[in-house]
């Protein structure tokens, strides 16, 4: 599937992928978005804007990523299913695809009671598989979910997101493996800092010949302090921060802090390169992008290729 994405070609390329994020403003605020795309340009493959975070309310996804592509970005879409149903869902994405966007990223969504409309409406006409398989059916086969033709179908490069560490665990290999028969084209990960775990996922999808038929990013976030590492294990749902990631940051100065958390990073950046079945890297520096120049740096993932 050609797609026209700069993620397709690096990945089909055999290259390791290093993608970025950038998570919309609260607000109308053009300059904040294009201030954190800068550090960003040149250093990663590809950005994720993110739809709703956290359920809450910020700038569209598909307007952010039209900013990022205007400061030379490549964007991935975002779409949770929280937010939209079906017919809204196609209407955005071919308005996506009209207007220069070629990734998208099909996701569930954060509930409602997590953001600051806790009382609202969550949608949920589909889940996160079946938009999947929608968007295959627009791009593939060129039709709408209702049956209809579309005249110019959006060839997106189509994203899932997968939690190596949720409960059950055994059943999480198995739901990589639905969404892969859905149409799923690259696959990015819930941030890793259990690499026990991690490992154990990654093993399983290799014995059961999934990795050889997707494209898995590794989530990576580094941590920038002991309290940010705390409130991870502690608040963030579906995140899985190991004793040993705290012990390690309590046994240093809290001015180093930070620098401890890029090693740690760069140390699964490391070790995902050469895991078998891991693709590339999703670097998630969460409201930390003027330092993803530093880290690529220290990952060694620089320069970026050109395809």
């Amino acid at each position: 599937m050609k797609s026209g994405s700069n993620l397709e070609k690096i990945l089909t390329s055999g290259q390791f992928a290093f993608t970025g994020e950038l998570g919309p403003p609260r607000g109308a605020n053009v300059e904040h978005v294009r201030e954190k795309a800068k550090p960003l340009v040149g250093h990663v493959d590809m950005v994720n804007i993110t739809d709703n975070q956290t359920a809450m309310v910020r700038m569209s996804s598909w307007a952010a990523a039209l900013i990022a592509i205007e400061e030379g970005l490549e964007p991935n879409y975002q779409m949770v299913c929280r937010d939209r149903n079906r017919l809204a869902m196609q209407a955005d994405i071919l308005g996506a695809y009209a207007l220069g966007i070629r990734n998208i990223l099909c996701l569930s969504g954060d509930h409602m009671q997590f953001g600051d409309h806790p009382h609202a409406k969550g949608v949920f006409d589909i889940d996160s598989i079946q938009l999947i398989g929608m968007v295959k059916k627009m791009r593939d086969e060129g039709k709408f979910l209702g049956g209809a033709d579309i005249d110019v179908p959006p060839k997106l490069f189509i994203g899932g997101a997968a939690n190596p560490f949720a409960e059950p665990f055994e059943w999480r290999v198995h739901r990589l493996a639905k969404k892969i028969k859905a149409g799923v084209d690259f696959i990015q990960t819930q941030c890793v800092f259990n690499m026990v775990k991690m490992r154990e996922w990654i093993k399983r999808a290799n014995d059961m010949g999934l990795t050889e038929k997707v494209y898995i990013l590794a989530g990576v976030t580094p941590m920038k302090s002991l309290g940010m590492a705390r409130y991870m294990k502690l608040k963030v749902p579906g995140m899985d921060v190991p004793d040993d990631i705290i012990k390690r940051l309590q046994g240093v100065d809290k001015k180093l802090q930070s620098d401890e958390g890029i090693k740690i990073a760069c140390e699964q950046i490391e070790e995902f390169k050469q895991m078998k079945g891991v693709a590339g890297v999703h670097l998630m520096a969460i409201e930390w992008e003027h330092m993803v120049p530093e880290i690529a740096e220290r990952a060694k993932v620089l320069p970026r290729p050109k395809v």
